[in-house]
């Protein structure tokens, strides 16, 4: 039997072809789901749909009630949410001196104050005290909420701090019948990423800090990102470290990227 057969669920952050939020999409069809996917990007969901055979329907993570829209749009389409996944982020890297206070606000904006709206309006559709049935909640979170990467002090604080949002929602809604956990990938092969990873030596740099010898993949993500949703998950209010041990070591410098990619140059 498959693991989501009779689940429902929204994917928010599938808008860019190929990217982390459509294969955890494509893993939770393959498990049974149905599924809605959401995002800035319409036409890209749309196609997205077509081609899967699944629901779409825009949000910006940024306005409130653009939250309250797609949260109520899954509600009707879907039939109820039993699990609600976030899988938005922006890789900002810039020294800690050069952040502008307009790169907090958008940082906060999307990475953290985003991603708690988000959650208050699944609990309010998925309380059973609502009428809903409970579910799972799933931040997609970063391996560098707890460990270091130089230039990354927004994006990093930002993942911590939404992580320790949803260890309140774990704690409060667990009679809910409400579990809430986050997935802490490490350096992952994806399109955001792209473009580092044609640069030669910048992965490489990496692969040391990686118990398991290799860095992660989308399918890595989906796979964890089954288990926190079906019913099998006895787990609330933690952080999945799905990043191959990466937490046991560390990230690279900057120094030693610089000296890796030089080599490889």
């Amino acid at each position: 039997m498959r693991r989501l057969a009779g689940k429902t669920a929204i994917v928010l952050g599938a808008s860019s072809e190929g990217n982390m939020g459509q294969h955890i999409a494509r893993r939770f069809l393959a498990e049974g789901a149905s599924v809605l996917v959401s995002g800035r990007k319409e036409s890209v969901l749309a196609a997205f749909a077509a081609e899967t055979g699944c629901l779409s329907h825009p949000c910006d993570l940024t306005d409130e009630a653009s939250i309250a829209a797609l949260a109520d749009a899954a509600d009707a389409g879907l039939g109820g949410i039993d699990i609600a996944l976030n899988a938005t982020g922006w890789g900002l890297l810039k020294p800690f001196l050069d952040h502008s206070r307009d790169d907090l606000v958008a940082m906060t904006a999307l990475q953290f104050i985003g991603p708690y709206q988000f959650f208050q309006a699944m609990v309010r559709k998925m309380a059973r005290s609502h009428g809903g049935r409970g579910g799972a909640i799933i931040q997609i979170s970063s391996a560098t909420a707890t460990i270091m990467l130089e230039d990354h002090a927004a994006y990093m604080g930002t993942k911590a701090g939404t992580d320790h949002v949803l260890r309140c929602v774990a704690n409060e809604f667990g009679k809910e019948g409400i579990r809430a956990n986050s997935i802490a990938p490490g350096l992952t092969d994806t399109p955001m990423t792209a473009g580092a990873k044609q640069v030669p030596g910048l992965f490489e740099s990496f692969r040391a800090g990686y118990p398991l010898g290799r860095w992660g993949t989308s399918e890595d993500i989906a796979a964890a990102a089954v288990f926190l949703a079906s019913d099998e998950c006895f787990m609330t209010g933690e952080t999945l470290q799905v990043n191959g041990g990466l937490t046991l070591r560390r990230n690279p410098s900057n120094a030693e990227i610089a000296k890796a990619v030089a080599a490889a140059g």
